[in-house]
């Protein structure tokens, strides 16, 4: 998606969520500034990592990924598939002792997992907006093989793909590196969050509050729009 049709979206998020534009831009600098100093890749420098197939699949962390993993393995040789976990599908992988291909984060996510994945050979996508300032200070550092990605204007290294949540944000990555096919998983855009979705919830499932309720509708909204407007098929292991 084109910054210029994201935009109108982008407009519309944040005022629906009373997000502060100058904030995410404030973010993206910060980001952009940590990549160029360090070294970053390129969405190129990506495609090559990883262009050994054009089917993906991404792993949301709702309540249907264990399930979908397991069945996954049973069914799918994963070797022909390029994984991208979005953030906190990452500790759902791990635990089944799966290295995502890419991870796609905005470092709320187990940063522990993430950086496990990482040290195995997965590439992490670095989403910047105005909520994640201090974790972007603080942790990007810690990570090699760092795409950077920004939802207002992209600046410098950065990129904008289109997508809001991490896991709709993963799909449009998907596209951009060209998939023809991309399976979803524990992608349930429901009312029920899981503690790889939220670390700090008491139980293993919880209803979502009303913020992350308004997130999973951006989410599906998002993902449909993909299957209606870009080349790619589609397949929703929950459907």
């Amino acid at each position: 998606m084109e910054f210029g049709l994201w935009e109108k979206y982008y407009i519309e998020i944040l005022d629906d969520f009373g997000f502060s534009r100058e904030g995410d831009e404030e973010s993206a600098k910060l980001l952009d500034e940590i990549l160029s100093t360090e070294g970053c890749l390129t969405l190129n420098d990506l495609g090559e990592i990883v262009g050994f197939s054009d089917k993906y699949i991404v792993f949301g962390a709702g309540p249907s990924i264990k399930e979908h993993i397991s069945m996954l393995k049973e069914n799918y040789d994963l070797k022909d598939y390029v994984l991208v976990a979005a953030d906190g599908a990452t500790t759902a992988m791990i635990e089944q002792k799966i290295v995502p291909d890419i991870v796609a984060t905005d470092l709320d996510g187990n940063i522990d997992d993430i950086l496990l994945a990482n040290l195995r050979g997965a590439n992490i996508v670095i989403h910047a907006h105005g909520d994640n300032i201090e974790r972007i200070a603080s942790l990007t550092s810690f990570f090699n093989n760092v795409l950077g990605t920004t939802q207002a204007q992209p600046i410098g290294t950065l990129y904008n793909f289109g997508g809001f949540t991490d896991g709709d944000r993963a799909i449009f990555l998907a596209v951009a590196l060209g998939a023809s096919e991309i399976t979803l998983a524990g992608m349930d855009f429901g009312d029920i969050v899981t503690k790889y979705s939220r670390p700090n919830i008491s139980n293993a499932l919880e209803e979502a509050d009303d913020f992350k309720k308004k997130k999973l509708r951006y989410a599906e909204k998002f993902t449909n729009w993909v299957a209606e407007n870009e080349n790619v098929e589609i397949i929703n292991l929950k459907e």
